[in-house]
């Protein structure tokens, strides 16, 4: 069983591959994402029990050191939140959309966390940073009310901090839209 997320993003390739396989032989984690991101970092997200993942956390953070950009420890993550990132999610029908772009990779998992546990909405995808110039955005669908409740709840939590530059709800989307939503997720 997922109950917490470790992410690390750091601003050296060779540092987040070598981070990435001392926190795997470190603790009894999953490696979520290994890979360098946009514009020159690596991002690794690591999966597993609470106390694995921090143990994991503190291995790779002790290892980067000057390097990290960013750290990040979610707990009693929302089960959803593999498949989004590794785009894998189910969809099968779209009724609305909402759409958030992220400032940063590990910001756009946060996002895609509470929107989650927020309302009753499908995360899509968690976009992390490959050709968007180190930010990230998620995707997520549901009835029109379920999105808004989620982006609200989003908004609230992380606008004043500046690491949400973007956001919009579609509801309705043209069946076209849709297809091309599905292809792409």
């Amino acid at each position: 069983m997922i109950n917490s997320i470790g992410l690390l993003e750091v601003k050296s390739i060779p540092i987040g591959m070598l981070a990435t396989d001392e926190m795997l032989k470190a603790a009894d984690i999953k490696a979520l994402i290994s890979t360098p991101i946009c514009p020159g970092k690596y991002m690794i997200a690591v999966y597993g029990n609470v106390g694995a993942v921090k143990s994991a956390m503190e291995t790779g953070a002790q290892l980067a050191d000057s390097s990290i950009v960013s750290s990040y420890i979610i707990n009693n993550v929302h089960e959803s939140i593999p498949a989004a990132v590794t785009g894998t999610s189910e969809v099968d029908k779209i009724l609305s959309v909402g759409v958030i772009e992220t400032i940063s990779a590990l910001t756009a998992v946060m996002a895609g966390d509470i929107a989650a546990k927020a309302s009753n909405i499908r995360l899509m995808e968690i976009r992390i940073a490959r050709g968007l110039g180190g930010k990230g955005f998620l995707v997520f669908t549901g009835e029109l009310s379920a999105v808004k409740s989620a982006m609200n709840s989003c908004l609230n939590q992380l606008k004043e901090s500046g690491e949400i530059t973007g956001s919009c709800v579609i509801s309705s989307p043209h069946p076209e839209f849709v297809d091309k939503l599905l292809s792409n997720c």
